[in-house]
């Protein structure tokens, strides 16, 4: 139905029978974990409306000159990129936002400019199709500001919305889109993609993703390894299996790496949790199968309290990381804290 997308038949098919019908919602909510294609579905439904796929696809913001662009991006101050909000054009009509910045938020200046293109009606053909590509990362100036936009959409626009939990987003955006649940790939389809692609490490790759393709496909393992090191040095540390320098020794290297963010390795940090939990209760199901024993080792020492705890002082970094925190000192204070719970 959509060349070269995997998984998400359901959903496929309802995107289908709109063009097909021509009865086509102004707003579509696509929704679904983080690389299970809802930009690419997006891109696909406005390449099958409109044509030029190869100049919609340019947009994609897993390509190597779209992550450097936001990366650079990054080194600009906020009041630079306020006067030139981020966004994908590569297609006449088809137009990408993406988070912008250190903290990758969706800003008021970008959804003013949304506002300001959608009075344009399309160069070619009826419709112009606008991505909000994780638009559960904007503030609440920028969701207010889009809510005016979706009061009164012009009748050439389609605008797809993009989000890993829609109950991020205000109810009022919620109720004035349709929604559309994308889910993760079954196991056969994930191997079925990585044949495709050609990936290395499928076995390994399949695991950590969890049924999101586009996580198959760009993790760096290498990179994932060395946040995992890191990781597991902090877990070992809270249990109290070694001592706090042995954590230490990867905090002052957090610390010394300045262009590192925090983010990552949090999410590193929930998979090992995940993994522990589910070893603890005897659930063979893990994401890091290539250090399965010495994780079931680790599972043998933890309690469900001290998991708890943990999982707590994870969400709680991760609700603080766009107030800027010191990584490495929010770090040291769960460890200390987790090592008390450990030790009562």
């Amino acid at each position: 139905m959509f060349d070269n997308f995997h998984g998400n038949r359901a959903a496929c098919e309802t995107l289908s029978a709109m063009i097909e019908r021509k009865r086509i919602p102004q707003t579509i909510l696509l929704d679904g974990p983080e690389g299970v294609g809802k930009a690419t579905l997006a891109r696909r439904f406005a390449a099958r409306m409109m044509g030029g796929a190869e100049k919609i696809e340019h947009d994609d913001l897993s390509l190597e000159h779209n992550r450097t662009l936001l990366a650079d991006r990054e080194k600009l101050v906020a009041e630079k990129r306020g006067d030139d909000p981020f966004l994908l054009a590569s297609h006449p009509d088809f137009v990408t936002f993406a988070p912008d910045g250190p903290l990758r938020q969706i800003s008021i200046q970008q959804m003013r400019l949304l506002k300001e293109r959608a009075q344009f009606g399309p160069l070619r053909g009826e419709w112009r199709v606008f991505l909000i590509d994780g638009i559960d990362r904007a503030n609440e100036q920028a969701a207010n500001s889009l809510l005016k936009t979706l009061e009164e959409p012009p009748p050439y626009m389609i605008l797809f919305l993009t989000a890993e939990n829609p109950y991020d987003l205000l109810p009022t955006i919620r109720s004035r889109s349709v929604p559309l649940r994308l889910a993760p790939l079954s196991l056969e389809e994930m191997e079925a993609f990585g044949r495709e692609r050609g990936l290395g490490d499928l076995e390994r790759r399949v695991a950590l993703a969890a049924g999101s393709p586009g996580l198959a496909a760009s993790i760096d393992l290498a990179a994932y390894d060395r946040r995992r090191d890191a990781m597991r040095a902090l877990i070992e540390s809270a249990l109290g299996v070694k001592p706090f320098g042995a954590w230490a020794a990867h905090s002052e290297k957090l610390a010394a790496a300045r262009s590192e963010k925090l983010e990552p390795y949090l999410k590193v940090l929930y998979l090992l949790l995940e993994d522990l939990l589910h070893l603890r209760e005897g659930c063979e199901s893990i994401r890091n199968i290539d250090i399965r024993q010495p994780l079931a080792q680790l599972a043998g020492r933890t309690t469900f309290p001290w998991l708890r705890e943990a999982v707590r002082g994870t969400d709680e970094l991760v609700s603080n990381l766009r107030r800027n925190i010191h990584k490495n000192m929010a770090l040291d204070a769960m460890v200390l804290e987790l090592r008390e719970t450990a030790s009562g």
